[in-house]
């Protein structure tokens, strides 16, 4: 299941990175070497791996949310790119900074984002239903509920929320908005009250997850940054990627198994699908210690899986 809204607050939430020390060791940094954070955030990994790089070494960081320019440490061996991470190799080349050494990813939404009531991520909060992490694309959430096709609300609301009864909501919604304004989180759950299954606020948070990751084209950023990770990594380096929604993580363990996102068919005549340019590091997810899950409950869903780039 995905990373979702908790009820529990922590004002150090947004301050306190997922599996903080299991990345950084992960990732087994070199004092010279050039790194890339592709989700820099609060910048909570990016200091990690600052405190082990040495005067010659640099940290590329990319954030597509305007926000997270205000975190950034004032050092100068530091990059930050306001783009999203699927241009990673495109600024990479820019910056002259490939072949690196290491690439993280963590896939998660900042407490920070949640906490910001005009952004419409949270359920918490009746506000514009926005969920844009970069406020220079043009479709909102409000925007995919005027518009899909009761098919591609279903099809959303299945996939990437796990609604249980998607088909009724998506039908709902549909019927509701030729007469019901649906641009604020309040219209919203008060048009579709009827749908709710189980307790609200986790059949919400479950909504407004669809609708954030297909606003952010969240699963197709992924792939494009990962089909670009094999030309980008020196022989021996490392990437760490922590998800946090089932079908994010069964992409990021196809491809450090195959190569590829999806499983490749088996060769005719031998049976084997071709040798992937990654060796594991971890065979299987490591997951949130119960401590961390306690102290950060939107560290529950998490998994990191690492993976090395094979020498040629």
């Amino acid at each position: 299941m995905a990373e979702q809204e908790n009820d529990e607050r922590n004002s150090e939430v947004y301050h306190v990175p997922v599996m903080f020390r299991e990345v950084i060791e992960g990732l087994a940094i070199k004092p010279d070497g050039v790194y890339v954070d592709c989700t820099f955030g609060a910048g909570g990994h990016s200091r990690g791996i600052l405190e082990k790089l040495g005067a010659d070494g640099k940290l590329i960081v990319f954030d597509q949310d305007a926000d997270a320019k205000q975190n950034l440490p004032n050092d100068q061996r530091v990059i930050f790119v306001p783009e999203n991470f699927r241009y990673i190799g495109r600024f990479l080349k820019f910056y002259k900074a490939s072949p690196v050494d290491g690439i993280l990813a963590d896939l998660g939404v900042s407490s920070h984002q949640f906490d910001e009531a005009e952004r419409g991520f949270s359920i918490r909060f009746d506000a514009p239903l926005d969920m844009r992490m970069d406020q220079r694309a043009k479709v909102t959430a409000a925007t995919l509920l005027e518009e899909m096709s009761e098919q591609e609300l279903h099809k959303l609301f299945e996939q990437y929320g796990e609604v249980t009864n998607s088909k009724t909501l998506a039908k709902t919604i549909v019927q509701k908005r030729t007469s019901l304004p649906l641009k604020t989180s309040r219209q919203f759950k008060d048009a579709v009250a009827e749908c709710v299954k189980g307790n609200p606020n986790k059949y919400f948070a479950q909504v407004f997850q669809a609708l954030r990751i297909k606003v952010n084209d969240e699963f197709g950023a992924l792939e494009t940054m990962l089909t670009q990770v094999a030309d980008l990594l020196k022989p021996e380096g490392r990437i760490a990627v922590i998800t946090f929604h089932s079908l994010e993580d069964r992409m990021v363990k196809q491809f450090f198994k195959y190569g590829s996102v999806n499983e490749p068919e088996a060769d005719e005549i031998y049976g084997n699908r071709g040798r992937s340019p990654f060796t594991l590091i971890t065979k299987k997810p490591i997951l949130p210690s119960p401590e961390e899950i306690r102290t950060n409950p939107r560290a529950r869903s998490a998994k990191l899986r690492i993976a090395m780039k094979a020498e040629s």
